[in-house]
């Protein structure tokens, strides 16, 4: 049955001249939409209209009548069939078959129009409105004649050719009702009707009789419709399913009958890769190929009221496969024969191609298992070497016949990753890391040749879930996780990045064409992962191979998707906010390229602008002093234009915000303070606060930490309390040392980018000769590396300066 589409918003109209209450409507009650089911089984919308029902003299009878709410045009017109079974649904919508795979839908925008219209149906059908489906009830005259199941039954016509007809209607007739269709369905298994039917099958061929066929055709299609198992075994028995496919041959809607019998016997051949000794197996399969062929092919598309009768063909098939898988896993000599076969290296190509898909095709069936049968089979196939079987099949040169391995292995890896994981710890004990199964599925996805990657795609995907944590297992003895994240560092990596490596060896990559981008897009997006579930393996192997100043060279990729990549790994190691990963960024100035791609994507306002924005209001955002002061000390002169954001004015009001803290911790915490005052209600808490910052004071001078004449200190004091007139005058420092301070153009060199101002190492030489003034911590000329604190010792001699700075 359909879904109920969405409700038209609610209108005042009207509808077509004739209605139950009779008259004009002028609400919405009776406000619906027509649907039809297409061949795709999708319902299909044929307009929104005003529903009503009168008698019709040309159909003979009371009809449903749907006129256009635009042009008031006719969109439908059914007459009200007193055999058509109607189905209410959802209280808001009315179901029926007009007729054989036309079915059709009312959806009422009210609960009370759908009522309305369901019992003038049900009162042309002589129905109780309380029903949802109008056939389903049984006639009492039906009742009194199917009173007792044990009794005789339905007594079908004779099995004649002149009677067909009536055996077609008798079928037809007995399929709304459910306790007419189990009579017949008692009564054809009794009497080997079936058997019958199929003799007259051969005589109407024989003759020609396409009349006799076409009934044919309709009385196999309904008993398919009585879903009754003895029925199928009957039909699908060795004997009878050709002759059954022949008859759904012969469709009255077509005009000319389907060939299916001569595919079945002509083109579809039967290979056995390995001979099948035991004939009821072989039988089994034959059926199952038919059956399902039947289900796919043969049969037409069921109607909204047939779909559910199938579910019994569904079964059928469904434990055909279960037993199959079941009979071969038992057959120790056939999976013996298949394996040594395959690994053969006498084998020839043809044959070791029908071999793999084979087992692809055996473990495609094993889908159907329930868990338990699933872990059985899984064990048996490993027990019986298919892991090494995979790994000597993946490194043969057919294409072929590795992306069919590649299928069995996705099976293998989804079902039971720890015991590949396995597997391959094991291994590498024994073998080198070239020909390790897991370097085999990376080279496959290095060197897949389709254009789109599909097969990348699929291995990158099941290497991920190979290295995902969250699927390793903990036991007392050992930890999965460490043991196989260590091995595939120490094994794996290296073959992972080894293409990342060889193009990203200049300042741009060397090979910049759309396959070797996407590969490279691929395998960032797994060290993605890797960084954000790996902690310390990825930390070290990133820090150690210097990769990610590598990854920072695909930003200057023509691929917009490749250079957003570089960036989303990036961004990933800076949201983790480890030091570790800070101390290597700023030793190796790698914001550089991140703010060149920044600076050459101009005013776009792009994925790219926004990407880049995102991670500097990241960092400004959660505070990350060290970025802060390497991003302002390094690039602030490229990036103080950027007006449209506030982000990069941001992060420079962080940076003098640190700056200032650094100088004086004092007017830190007067800053605190004043905040407190201004926002603090309770009394008691301030003055505990003032006294403890005069008490701080106090055990500082006694420190002889605060080295400032006695005769300064009150000069000193009035400096603290007038912060805004200390900013202005470092920053008029500031600005006439940037003066002096040749500032780069372009961006080359790592160890001095263009956007360093006077905090850089360069100018430390000639800065410090300079008048003491311009020593002020913070001040331009400030020794020391970018972010890193002033040294202890700088205290005293900081504060004197200060001192005289305000006496002058």
């Amino acid at each position: 049955a359909p879904d109920q589409p969405p409700a038209p918003p609610a209108i005042a109209s009207q509808s077509g001249g004739c209605g139950v209450a009779g008259g004009r409507m002028t609400d919405t009650r009776r406000r619906v939409k027509v649907y039809t089911l297409n061949e795709d089984r999708q319902w299909d919308d044929r307009g929104t209209g005003h529903v009503s029902s009168c008698y019709v003299e040309r159909l003979k009878g009371m009809s449903l009548l749907v006129r256009a709410e635009s042009d008031g045009s006719l969109l439908l017109e059914s007459k009200i069939n007193p055999n058509t079974a109607y189905q209410k649904q959802q209280d808001t919508l009315i179901v029926w078959s007009e007729a054989e795979n036309y079915d059709l839908a009312l959806s009422f925008q009210e609960k009370a129009g759908c009522d309305e219209i369901w019992e003038k149906i049900c009162q042309v059908q002589g129905k109780d409105p309380s029903v949802d489906i109008t056939q389903d009830l049984v006639d009492e005259s039906e009742e009194e004649r199917f009173d007792d199941m044990s009794s005789p039954g339905l007594e079908l016509p004779s099995c004649e050719l002149s009677r067909l007809e009536e055996i077609a209607e008798l079928v037809a007739s007995s399929l709304p009702s459910p306790l007419r269709r189990e009579k017949l369905a008692l009564a054809l298994e009794n009497e080997g009707y079936i058997k019958k039917l199929l003799e007259i099958f051969h005589v109407c061929e024989d003759l020609e009789n396409i009349e006799g066929l076409h009934h044919l055709y309709e009385i196999i299609k309904g008993i398919f419709l009585l879903n009754r198992t003895a029925l199928f075994e009957v039909m699908f028995s060795e004997e009878c399913i050709m002759d059954v496919i022949g008859c759904l041959e012969y469709d009255p809607s077509l005009s000319q009958s389907r060939k299916h019998r001569e595919f079945l016997t002509k083109t579809a051949k039967f290979k056995e890769v390995i001979p099948i000794s035991d004939p009821e197996l072989k039988q089994k399969i034959h059926q199952t190929y038919r059956v399902q062929y039947i289900q796919d092919m043969v049969l037409p598309t069921p109607s909204v009221f047939e779909e559910n009768m199938l579910s019994t063909l569904h079964s059928f098939i469904f434990f055909n496969k279960v037993e199959i898988v079941g009979m071969l896993q038992e057959d120790e000599k056939f999976l013996t024969d298949l394996f040594a076969q395959l690994t053969d290296e006498a084998t020839d190509e043809e044959k070791r191609q029908e071999l793999v898909n084979f087992l692809k095709e055996f473990c495609a069936f094993s889908q159907t298992l329930q868990p338990q049968n699933r872990d059985a089979f899984f064990k048996t196939l490993s027990n019986m070497g298919i892991l090494p079987a995979l790994e000597v099949i993946l490194g043969m040169d057919d294409a072929q016949v590795r992306s069919a391995a590649t299928d069995i292995f996705s099976y293998l890896v989804e079902y039971n990753p720890s015991m590949v994981r396995e597997f391959v710890m094991q291994e590498a004990q024994q073998n080198d890391d070239d020909i390790l199964l897991i370097n085999l599925i990376i080279e496959h996805m290095i060197c897949d040749t389709d254009p789109e990657l599909g097969g990348a795609v699929l291995l990158m995907g099941l290497l991920r879930t190979l290295v995902d944590p969250e699927n390793m297992l903990a036991t007392a003895n050992k930890t999965e996780k460490t043991e196989f994240l260590g091995f595939f560092y120490k094994h794996c990596m290296h073959v992972l990045t080894a293409p990342l490596l060889a193009n990203t060896t200049e300042d741009k990559p060397s090979k910049d064409d759309f396959q070797t981008a996407q590969l490279l897009a691929l395998i960032l997006e797994l060290l993605t992962f890797c960084v954000e579930h790996h902690t310390y393996h990825i930390k070290n192997y990133i820090i150690n191979k210097d990769i990610l100043r590598r990854v920072l060279v695909l930003m200057a990729s023509k691929h917009a998707f490749l250079a957003l990549c570089a960036l989303r790994f990036k961004r990933k190691i800076i949201g983790l906010k480890d030091e570790f990963y800070n101390r290597y960024i700023m030793k190796s100035f790698l914001f550089e390229p991140v703010v060149k791609a920044f600076l050459n994507n101009g005013s776009r306002y792009n994925l790219m602008n926004s990407a880049i924005i995102e991670m500097f209001e990241f960092i400004r955002v959660e505070d990350i002093k060290s970025l802060t002061a390497h991003v302002i000390e390094n690039y602030w002169k490229a990036l103080e234009d950027v007006d449209y954001v506030q982000t990069f004015k941001g992060l420079k009001l962080r940076f003098e915000q640190q700056r200032e803290r650094q100088d004086n911790p004092k007017l830190d915490s007067m800053r605190s303070i004043l905040r407190n005052h201004r926002y603090r209600r309770d009394a008691r808490t301030l003055e505990d606060e003032e006294e403890m910052w005069f008490n701080t004071d106090e055990d500082d001078m006694e420190d002889g930490e605060a080295v400032v004449p006695p005769s300064d200190k009150t000069k000193n004091d009035e400096d603290i309390m007038d912060p805004i007139s200390k900013f202005m005058e470092r920053k008029k420092l500031k600005e006439s040392e940037e003066k002096e301070v040749l500032l780069k153009t372009n961006l080359s060199g790592r160890q001095s980018p263009s956007f360093k101002l006077s905090f850089s190492s360069g100018t430390k030489s000639s800065l410090t000769s300079q008048s003491s003034a311009s020593n002020l911590p913070g001040s331009p000329g400030s020794p020391g590396s970018p972010g890193s604190p002033g040294s202890p010792g700088s205290v005293s001699k900081s504060t004197s300066q200060m001192a005289a700075i305000t006496t002058k």
